[in-house]
């Protein structure tokens, strides 16, 4: 691999780990920070300025706290020419703003989301999703962070994978954490609970993919796990969950979704159209009104 010039912008747990695997793969790097002391111990040349950071690098690497910060870096920067990297977590609007910003400036954006621990950027456990420039997203120097999937030349793609996929992190997680909470109120060890949790998550895969599939078809005539069946079942675990002392929003809030599509006469089509009262806001679906789209 020919070593390039790269700049790291940002030296937070995630862009000290790039930076290394920058280093380690033979590349020249440049690296700048606001605070100068997280440059410590990394064999990379520290930039006074992100404007002597940039101007330095072929290719410009951003990890910072959020967009705001990321525009923020970059304000009054010269790009021209560069290849510049964003893996910054944002929203998919932030990446598509930050992207026409850089095509003004005579740059090549593209937006990256790493899937990856720190301490595991550069093996095979890290992979990475980019949208933007194709061209960018094939130098040879990225695949040393993970690997790579490139998903089209619209930045915000990117972006709107990430942040469905971290929704559905996040909503495992609360999960995850209230099946702890009603596991402690019966006097059950969490670490024995866990092993016959993910068992049983495990076990869902197959059914994630076939309401997948009625989600983007808007077809949900299999009922083999119909809302109404699945709304008895939330409907104890409700009750279960606030008479042991440790009820649930969030529990709360998916019993709201399927209560929607069953107060509109839907009760006998598959759970997967609950994803249907997203969007509706306070009024549900008004009296079963919404355009049957099947």
């Amino acid at each position: 691999m020919t070593a390039e010039a790269i700049t790291l912008l940002g030296l937070g747990n995630l862009g000290r780990a790039l930076a290394q695997t920058f280093v380690r793969g033979g590349h020249s790097v440049t690296v700048w920070n606001r605070s100068e002391g997280k440059a410590a111990g990394l064999a990379a040349t520290v930039a006074g300025s992100a404007a002597e950071a940039v101007a330095a690098g072929d290719l410009v690497v951003v990890a910072v706290l959020d967009p705001a910060a990321a525009q923020k870096v970059l304000s009054g920067v010269d790009v021209r020419g560069k290849s510049l990297v964003n893996l910054t977590s944002g929203t998919p609007d932030d990446a598509r703003e930050l992207a026409s910003w850089a095509e003004a400036q005579g740059a090549e954006y593209l937006h990256g989301a790493v899937y990856a621990v720190p301490q595991t950027i550069g093996t095979d456990a890290s992979s990475i999703i980019y949208s933007g420039s194709e061209a960018v997203s094939a130098r040879k120097s990225l695949a040393l962070l993970g690997k790579v999937t490139y998903l089209g030349a619209d930045a915000g793609r990117a972006s709107g994978y990430d942040v469905a996929i971290l929704a559905g992190m996040y909503g495992l997680l609360g999960g995850f954490l209230h099946a702890a909470a009603l596991a402690r109120a019966n006097g059950i060890e969490v670490s024995e609970l866990t092993p016959m949790l993910w068992s049983w998550l495990a076990d869902l895969q197959p059914a994630l993919t076939t309401f997948a599939a009625e989600i983007d078809a808007s077809r949900y005539d299999n009922a083999e796990s119909s809302l109404a069946m699945n709304q008895s079942g939330l409907a104890t675990l409700v009750k279960a969950a606030r008479a042991q002392g440790v009820p649930f929003a969030g529990l709360d809030a998916v019993k709201a979704l399927v209560d929607r599509q069953v107060d509109s006469g839907r009760g006998q089509e598959s759970l997967a159209r609950a994803v249907e009262s997203f969007g509706l806001g306070s009024q549900g679906l008004a009296g079963g009104q919404q355009e049957d789209r099947h």
